[in-house]
């Protein structure tokens, strides 16, 4: 895998911020990070030996090290000479919902290039999986090109995660389609369908990413996913059912043990059961990560 590793900042608060005052709040400094949660979370699955490939800066690169070790990944980290270790500020209302509002400064994360990327990364691969973040830099957009190609030319197939909405809405969808061509998986979530396609239904957004891109996943959250291929949603899993603490991680959860299922066998459809049980698992944890035994 490669992506973005960052410190999240996540602070739990009930009710709406006051603004010009205090709110407040539970705050905790955690590891995190699109990429590197994905990654915790397929390694956690027992399913499969993963790598991860990130940018982070100095200031925070052996604690970084340290927590993907102790999470069963085996990290390749390159340690940026001139910017700091991306942060992420984690709103999370701590009330029925727990959604979250990020307010992200990617740093290293998004310095990723070319030059960082090696064949010899493919050696013994089953799949490639590449954080969308990638895709908002113009060096990590480098990075990805070299990549896919070189995935390519050796017949792994690569899968994406389009990563934030937010994002996207600056990139626009076709300059993002036109990045991800040759993908064999994508895997967004609602609002990253919808806004990639144009389409208000999420699974006529599945479908429609579908005749662009062989095997779509599109995350729903509480309702599930959608499975769609050829122009067609093929399958509708359904969500566990839980009282979440934190949906921070919920999506990367899903797309770990999605991606773990897909390496070791499964058919899409029960990979995507599987990514549905560890979204639901993720949600009852503060954090975007697994819990690390001991």
């Amino acid at each position: 895998m490669a992506g973005d590793v960052v410190t999240d900042v996540v602070a739990r608060h009930h009710g709406p911020l006051a603004a010009g005052t205090d709110t407040a709040a539970v705050i905790r400094t955690l590891p995190g990070g699109a990429g590197a949660n994905v990654a915790c979370w397929a390694a956690h699955t027992g399913c499969a030996d993963v790598r991860l490939l990130g940018r982070v800066g100095a200031d925070a690169a052996a604690w970084h090290e340290r927590e993907l070790v102790a999470a069963g990944v085996r990290p390749r980290l390159v340690v940026d000479p001139r910017a700091a270790t991306g942060t992420v500020i984690c709103l999370v209302d701590a009330g029925a919902s727990a959604e979250r509002t990020f307010l992200t400064d990617s740093g290293a994360s998004l310095r990723l290039e070319a030059a960082d990327w090696s064949d010899t990364l493919l050696d013994g691969v089953a799949r490639l999986h590449l954080s969308g973040y990638l895709l908002f830099s113009g060096s990590s957009r480098a990075f990805v090109a070299a990549a896919l190609g070189a995935a390519r030319a050796r017949g792994v197939p690569v899968s994406l995660d389009p990563a934030s909405a937010g994002f996207l809405r600056e990139l626009e969808a076709d300059r993002f389609l036109e990045l991800a061509a040759g993908l064999d998986v994508l895997l967004p979530s609602r609002d990253e369908a919808c806004l990639l396609t144009g389409r208000s239904d999420p699974a006529d957004a599945a479908a429609e990413l579908s005749r662009h891109i062989p095997l779509v996943v599109a995350k729903l959250g509480a309702e599930g996913a959608l499975v769609a291929r050829s122009g067609a949603v093929l399958a509708r899993v359904p969500a566990e059912p839980v009282t979440p603490r934190d949906t921070t991680g919920a999506g990367d959860a899903f797309t770990g043990a999605f991606l773990a299922s897909l390496v070791a066998g499964a058919e899409p459809e029960v990979a995507a059961a599987a990514g549905c049980r560890a979204g639901a698992r993720a949600v009852r944890e503060v954090g975007g990560r697994p819990p690390v035994p001991g």
